[in-house]
């Protein structure tokens, strides 16, 4: 018979791995776990629903800067939760990963996690499931409209997983990993240690082939991998206007979020769920949409920044356009410049006015 849910008998682990994506090196300040999303660092909206599904112990394994981690959340108390940090010399993959931090796991059942993904996924109703079906390993799936871009978990009438096929062009289902496991402890003991383990192609499929019970959960709440700038921007907006749920936030809701120490001019309009950070500077007649303006930026009178990112301590000139673009830490945009989609400035680099324009005119 399946026991109760006890959450607080729960391990939570949190997987950051390292610099691996796209945001980098164009915003070097902070490895992208701890980047400003909705305000806060991003690792901070997942910590905070693991608090708030009654989970109170979590490791965090990362391979990659682990010492900002400890600095930015220490033991985890002004979080309600209890933080352990396990450190890898080098990258060892999700199964390597979970087999590190095997020896700080106090409890039967983990939630595992990876790190760069925005979910709104029910944790308590995840774990129920996991106990009742009395599953080794249940995995959270979530349907998505075209699935050629992953791989996909089809899964039978009773839940039960029947494969994990990796990306095709004729997919036989729409569910997929959404990175977010519940795992038996004796499933995690399984995993070879000291070297990179996939549990996506190694791990998993190993499980069914052993015969053990592999569940997927399944629903329809938010997700949103936030490996991309395109994502990053987009998750950030879904933040401040409330479609991706964070009790971090406090119940915060509308189309922008202005930091503490921010300045903000008459007749600046900020809509799309527009992010400032701290003593950033919006000039009179900017227009920001759906913008992430990282701490200490300025944007000066007229420019307009839709869908894109600007760095700490980066400018960007009066009437400038910069339209789903990531602007590095400390570049300096000039005057009437147009930078659209894909444009991506390094940090520090400076673009003189009138310097660059996207158009068919002359």
């Amino acid at each position: 018979m399946a026991h109760a849910v006890d959450p607080a008998r729960t391990d939570a682990v949190i997987l950051v791995g390292g610099q691996g994506t796209r945001l980098r090196p164009l915003t070097l300040s902070a490895p992208k776990p701890m980047l400003p999303t909705a305000g806060l660092p991003f690792l901070t909206h997942l910590l905070s629903r693991i608090a708030d599904a009654g989970i109170t112990h979590v490791v965090l394994g990362t391979s990659y800067k682990a010492g900002v981690f400890e600095d930015e959340f220490g033991d985890g108390s002004a979080l309600g939760l209890d933080i352990e940090y396990v450190f890898e010399e080098e990258a060892r993959g999700t199964g390597g990963g979970i087999a590190n931090v095997a020896p700080k796991l106090r409890y039967d059942t983990a939630l595992v996690f990876n790190g760069d993904v925005l979910s709104g996924a029910d944790l308590g109703a995840l774990l129920a499931s996991h106990h009742e079906r009395e599953a080794d390993l249940t995995l959270h799936l979530v349907r998505v409209g075209d699935p050629r871009a992953f791989g996909c978990v089809p899964t039978d009438p009773d839940g039960g997983v029947t494969a994990f096929l990796e990306k095709t062009q004729d997919p036989p289902t729409d569910q997929i990993n959404a990175g977010c496991y519940v795992f038996n402890r004796a499933v995690i003991d399984r995993i070879p240690t000291g070297r990179a383990v996939s549990v996506e192609r190694e791990v998993f499929p190993a499980l069914l082939a052993d015969g053990l019970k592999v569940c997927g959960y399944v629903d329809a709440t938010y997700w949103r991998d936030m490996g991309t700038p395109d994502d990053f921007v987009r998750g950030s907006a879904d933040l401040v206007r409330g479609i991706a749920p964070s009790p971090a936030l406090k119940g915060h809701r509308g189309e922008e979020l202005v930091h503490e120490g921010a300045s903000v001019a008459p007749g600046a309009l900020l809509i799309g769920g527009t992010v400032v950070g701290r003593g950033a500077e919006i000039g009179p007649g900017a227009r920001l949409d759906g913008a992430v303006i990282f701490d200490g930026a300025r944007i000066e009178a007229g420019a307009v920044i839709e869908r894109s990112i600007i760095g700490f301590g980066a400018r960007i000139g009066p009437r400038a356009l910069i339209r789903d673009g990531v602007i590095g830490d400390g570049a300096n945009i000039g005057a009437r410049c147009e930078l659209l989609r894909g444009a991506r400035v390094w940090p520090g680099v400076t673009i003189p006015d009138g310097g660059i324009r996207y158009s068919t005119d002359v």
